[in-house]
């Protein structure tokens, strides 16, 4: 039997990646999309999901328009690493779908508890969706069969601060929430992404195949190439969101340990700074399973077998 994904993201081009991945694995189904504030606005963000979606034929799937704004923080968006409309290069279509009328945050209730430990939850952007559903109804805590979060940097440095990690650092508030919340959560934080790195062989094997898809992905992808190169002396683009997705159905890409995780909430250099409880200083019991090595080219054969055979289906 498939899993049932719900994706709460901000579209964003490794966002893109993760959706494609999903439509083109059979292990998972995706019942639907909240769209959250991050690598663009919101309303920029939920279209792309929608483009997205009808570039790949899946405009059955629903998007939401969830949260605009973090919780207590001013808004920050991310153009210098995604470009003006979070796609890089990309020029997709205007959706000819529209969003549905419910809120995000209202869908992640609806969905979880109308399925109860039925849920995947897959949290790759900010997580303000995700901890307002928390507050408005508990009950989802118990309810969601499990939640896999991108965010935080345990022993990495920083990608957004010298520190802190961008999801986390854009809403550190509603990461706090969440991390205290009592869901069975999986972490994949910069510690395990950041060496699954989209190598250009790597596109150039995808462009043997001419697609709408393939195009996409060299188009989006060049840009954030290029952010790399540039701000952090990277060869190619690290597509954190797709390896998050993939361990849904995958898991034995990453090795995990059961750890106590905060997020720092106080203002100065350390907002947004996630920090795991290694030698359990605090005596607390573990919040969350920690990815913290990773095999990273089995994951990326992965991606690039199901972005081969999408493309293919498609072309």
């Amino acid at each position: 039997m498939p899993k049932h994904i719900v994706l709460d993201t901000d579209p964003g081009i490794d966002d893109a990646l993760a959706i494609l991945l999903a439509l083109a694995s059979p292990e998972i189904v995706l019942d639907g999309i909240s769209a959250i504030h991050g690598n663009a606005s919101t309303a920029q963000v939920t279209t792309n999901a929608l483009s997205i979606l009808e570039l790949a034929k899946a405009s059955h799937v629903p998007v939401y328009k969830g949260c605009e704004i973090p919780l207590v923080q001013p808004s920050l968006l991310s153009p210098e690493t995604h470009g003006n409309t979070g796609l890089g290069y990309a020029n997709l279509s205007a959706p000819l779908n529209q969003a549905r009328a419910q809120h995000g945050c209202d869908y992640l209730i609806e969905q979880i508890m109308s399925h109860p430990k039925e849920i995947t939850l897959v949290a790759i952007g900010p997580l303000t969706n995700v901890a307002l559903a928390i507050r408005k109804e508990p009950r989802i805590v118990e309810n969601v069969k499990e939640v896999f979060i991108m965010g935080g940097a345990i022993r990495h440095q920083g990608n957004t601060t010298p520190l802190a990690e961008y999801n986390t650092y854009v809403d550190p508030h509603a990461a706090h929430m969440v991390f205290h919340s009592g869901m069975p959560m999986t972490l994949t934080p910069l510690d395990v992404t950041y060496q699954c790195i989209f190598l250009k062989e790597d596109l150039d094997r995808l462009l043997k195949i001419d697609s709408p898809i393939t195009k996409f992905i060299a188009d989006s992808t060049r840009f954030y190439m290029e952010f790399h190169d540039e701000y952090q002396k990277i060869d190619g683009c690290v597509i954190n969101d797709p390896m998050t997705l993939a361990l849904t159905f995958m898991p034995e890409i990453c090795d995990y340990e059961d750890l106590y995780v905060d997020v720092d909430i106080s203002t100065g250099v350390g907002l947004g700074n996630t920090f795991a409880d290694f030698y359990n200083y605090e005596k607390k019991a573990p919040n969350m399973k920690v990815a913290l090595g990773v095999r990273p080219r089995m994951f990326m054969e992965l991606f690039l077998e199901r972005m081969e055979k999408l493309a293919n289906s498609l072309s």
